[in-house]
């Protein structure tokens, strides 16, 4: 996204050029925000319209309050497999004393100035780190394409890979058209990627894949399953279940929100890092930006 504000001396004055940039970087983020949004609520192992809220509070909230001028916030692809496992594990109703810890964590460090310190992390480990929740993410969601759930560990969704495969008929059914919209959906985003036109160069693979698919179920009426939320987003609010309170001193609690908080922390931070080393402009106020990752999460 670019910055919204032309400089003069002593005056901020909102320029109509990056005005229009900004309007149409942020169409182009919301068209892609929204898919991703309840894409990742679904592999987190939670109702997708959570995702819009999540989507909704980075946004809105991280975005007025952030210290990075360049980072759109929302909900954490690196985080999915580990709130899959405590919505598992432990019940949805946990994630909100575990949010909260975690968000309370996260602005206690950017008050107290530690932002800078997760720069002290090599960019190796997180790149491990991600790139093993990738792996995770990856074997799980092949199940997806198939309109399957995921399996509950790793090793069994790796193993159960080339059933589904070996699973598929000439006879077209539920699966065999989930497996070819999923198909549809890849080769659009990389062929778009590939050869998009310099004219179309701000629409990005991942709408280009996702309305290519919509496109093609709603001509042909596929009979495939779909997203469902409710007809009002309010619905995906619940309110705290009785013994809410009393699960923040659970120790299992605690522990998994001083790793949602740190790994969450050094993912954006970290990102943050290299979007400064891609341009010119304001640098990253790590603290700030730690501070309001920490209010988001709170929300």
């Amino acid at each position: 996204m670019t910055q919204a504000a032309a400089e003069r001396p002593g005056v901020s004055i909102p320029s109509v050029k990056f005005l229009g940039r900004d309007l149409t970087a942020s169409i182009v983020v919301f068209l892609v925000a929204m898919p991703l949004c309840m894409g990742i609520a679904v592999a987190s192992g939670v109702a997708p319209e959570k995702g819009l809220i999540t989507g909704i509070i980075g946004g809105i909230v991280v975005g007025m309050l952030a210290g990075s001028p360049l980072q759109v916030s929302g909900p954490a692809a690196g985080l999915a497999v580990i709130v899959f496992e405590l919505v598992r594990d432990q019940g949805l109703s946990a994630l909100g004393p575990i949010l909260i810890l975690a968000g309370a964590i996260q602005v206690a460090a950017g008050i107290f100035r530690l932002g800078g310190w997760f720069r002290a992390i090599s960019p190796a480990v997180v790149h491990g780190m991600l790139t093993g929740i990738g792996v995770l993410i990856v074997v799980g969601q092949f199940h997806v394409l198939f309109d399957e759930r995921p399996l509950s560990s790793g090793p069994e969704n790796l193993a159960a890979m080339p059933g589904r495969l070996l699973g598929l008929s000439a006879d077209i059914q539920a699966t065999e058209i989930a497996f070819m919209l999923a198909l549809v959906t890849i080769g659009a985003m990389v062929g778009w990627e590939k050869f998009r036109p310099q004219a179309l160069r701000l629409l990005p693979g991942a709408l280009v894949g996702v309305v290519a698919a919509t496109v093609l179920t709603l001509v042909f009426g596929f009979d495939v399953a779909k997203v469902v939320v409710p007809e009002s987003i309010v619905a995906a609010i619940a309110p705290p279940e009785s013994g809410f309170l009393s699960r923040f001193a659970d120790p299992a609690i605690l522990t998994a929100a001083v790793a949602i908080a740190f790994i969450a922390s050094a993912e954006t931070l970290l990102s943050a890092a290299a979007v400064d080393k891609m341009h010119d402009g304001v640098r990253t106020d790590y603290n700030k930006e730690l501070r309001a990752q920490g209010v988001g999460n709170l929300l």
